[in-house]
């Protein structure tokens, strides 16, 4: 079972673990202050239903709600489903392969099991479909938004709305969804954004201050080709090359990954990244090449594409290759 093997690879992994958070207490944003004294711990606040933003790597794989431990519904075809999608989530190339065409996985971008603050989470975005989004021009379906990231952030192909692999991500994604009011939108959703007023112009973003951050803050887990390291207990997804998500994933837009590289990463001191320096980093990682998303030119019916949509027709070359 999954759950088994990741305990013993936590395990097994530890002399590793301690490597990178060795690492990272040594880089800037590290675990102690200037005088060795380690920080103050964050005031107490309203508990989530969430692994807290600020978890370290070796909780990146619990979960609030497992369905390994947890009650699940009563009819066993949901519960075998809830499951399920779990494992997809987690091992997504191997489950789903017919409509995976790279090497991320659903967690890579929604962590712990799309449980985490400011990772992403999906818990309770099952209560907020439809939804209007402007990239598509039209009233989405959970299992469109799905569908979406199977072509984009996995470059793959939609699974059928009936298909097995749709029908248990959906059951798993309702399951951390219940209690959560219909129409309404929790205040943990949205969160994995920078200030409007901090965002730099993208003719300011500078992919090589951005490679320096990335050479200091990232390696420990991407590897400097950013393909990632096998950790054991987890395996950080491919930044680019055809292995990444691709070039109309929301991943490709330089204030999108921001917002989630500032929240979320580096993963063994989330949120130690500055609002500038989260910007320049994306602004590396897509200066980089990657598979191209085909039906992206009708994008955005609407309007032109956003400006940090560097891959996008509004610009004749990605305004990062200088």
């Amino acid at each position: 079972m999954e759950i088994v093997r990741v305990s013993v690879r936590r395990r097994a992994t530890r002399a590793a673990l301690t490597l990178i958070l060795g690492l990272t207490a040594c880089s800037p944003g590290g675990g102690s202050t200037g005088d060795g004294i380690p920080p103050a711990a964050p005031a107490a606040k309203a508990a989530l239903p969430l692994i807290p933003a600020g978890a370290g790597i070796e909780r990146v794989n619990d979960l609030v709600k497992d369905p390994a431990r947890d009650p699940l519904p009563a009819d066993p075809r949901m519960a075998e489903a809830v499951k399920l999608g779990l494992e997809i989530f987690r091992r997504t190339p191997e489950l789903a392969r017919a409509y995976v065409g790279n090497r991320m996985t659903c967690a890579n971008c929604h962590m712990n099991g799309g449980q985490r603050e400011k990772a992403l989470p999906l818990v309770g975005v099952a209560a907020t479909f439809p939804q209007y989004r402007g990239r598509d021009g039209r009233l989405l379906t959970l299992e469109d938004r799905i569908a979406g990231c199977f072509q984009r952030s996995l470059n793959g192909s939609a699974p059928p709305h009936d298909s097995r692999e749709m029908l248990a991500l959906s059951a798993y994604i309702a399951w951390i969804s219940e209690g959560q009011p219909v129409g309404a939108t929790p205040t943990w959703l949205g969160q994995n954004r920078i200030a409007p007023e901090n965002l730099l112009p993208i003719e300011r973003l500078d992919p090589r201050r951005g490679e320096q951050i990335f050479l200091a803050r990232c390696v420990a887990c991407h590897g400097v080709d950013g393909q990632g390291i096998d950790l054991g207990f987890a395996r950080p997804g491919p930044l680019w090359g055809p292995d990444s998500w691709n070039d109309g994933a929301g991943a490709a837009r330089i204030y999108t990954l921001a917002g989630y590289l500032r929240y979320a990463m580096p993963l063994t001191v989330p949120g130690s990244l500055t609002d500038e320096e989260a910007q320049h980093v994306a602004a590396y990682i897509n200066s980089k090449d990657r598979p191209s998303f085909p039906a992206k030119d009708g994008d955005y019916p609407g309007g032109e594409a956003p400006v940090d949509a560097v891959y996008y027709p509004r610009y004749p070359r990605n305004p990062l290759l200088r």
